[in-house]
């Protein structure tokens, strides 16, 4: 990563944006309905009892960072199945909230941004239209985007960060991913990404302490958008412990 730093401010970066609970509180308007549908997908298709269900949807969660996967590789769960059925999500469009200032501080961040999520790309495109920013990002890259060796291969993977970048024609080391997960930012920094972990939607219960610890793989961590379009127009340097070019 020597020099990256500098390389930042004689060009614009690559953005890549997480969706939930970073453009968005997905905490008030998604995760306990999708928490709900992911439990009864699980109790219907693999005939378990409503604790058995949330016991392995956790279980999942924790060892692979997406219950999806622990479906797919251990019941053949259809994908594109289960993604249909758990985020059909009705009263969704109501229940969106952002913040206009971090948007417009978004808007003029320099560079092309696309969206990087593990939600499947119908979700992704009705919070973005209820945002009204579709428009502003270059492209959409969805869970659908993330197979590799014939696997599904969701953020954190480093190796999938890195195709990535390449589809996109830049090396790692152009691209910035924005995330509230330090996991997933972890998965950057491996794949030789910038990382910028941004905390506006901390959930219910969540420790602030806890939130304020920045870990070595996190460049930089803001609270807002718009915090994080400041730095840049000051050409602060993105990468820690280095200067402006």
């Amino acid at each position: 990563m020597r020099g990256a730093g500098s390389v930042l401010h004689r060009q614009h970066p690559v953005w890549l944006f997480d969706l939930d609970d970073t453009l968005h509180d997905a905490n008030g308007a998604s995760m306990t309905e999708l928490r709900e549908a992911m439990g009864q997908y699980i109790q219907r298709e693999l005939n378990l009892s409503a604790e058995e269900s949330n016991a392995l949807r956790r279980r999942y969660w924790l060892r692979y960072g997406a219950t999806l996967l622990g479906l797919v590789r251990h019941h053949n769960v259809k994908a594109a199945h289960f993604l249909h059925h758990t985020h059909q999500l009705p009263g969704l469009e109501e229940r969106i909230r952002s913040h206009a200032h971090d948007l417009a501080a978004l808007a003029r961040l320099p560079g092309r941004k696309y969206i990087l999520t593990n939600a499947p790309a119908a979700y992704a495109r009705r919070v973005l239209g209820v945002l009204g920013i579709e428009g502003w990002f270059d492209g959409v890259m969805s869970i659908e985007d993330m197979h590799m060796f014939g696997s599904l291969r969701p953020k954190p993977d480093a190796r999938m960060l890195r195709r990535v970048a390449a589809r996109l024609r830049v090396h790692p080391a152009r691209c910035v991913l924005v995330e509230d997960s330090a996991g997933n930012l972890k998965g950057a920094r491996r794949a030789g990404m910038h990382t910028v972990w941004l905390r506006r939607w901390l959930p219910a219960g969540a420790s602030r302490t806890a939130a304020r610890r920045c870990p070595a793989y996190v460049d930089q961590r803001v609270r807002t958008l718009l915090e994080l379009e400041r730095r840049v127009t000051l050409q602060q340097p993105l990468l820690r412990g280095t200067t402006t070019a």
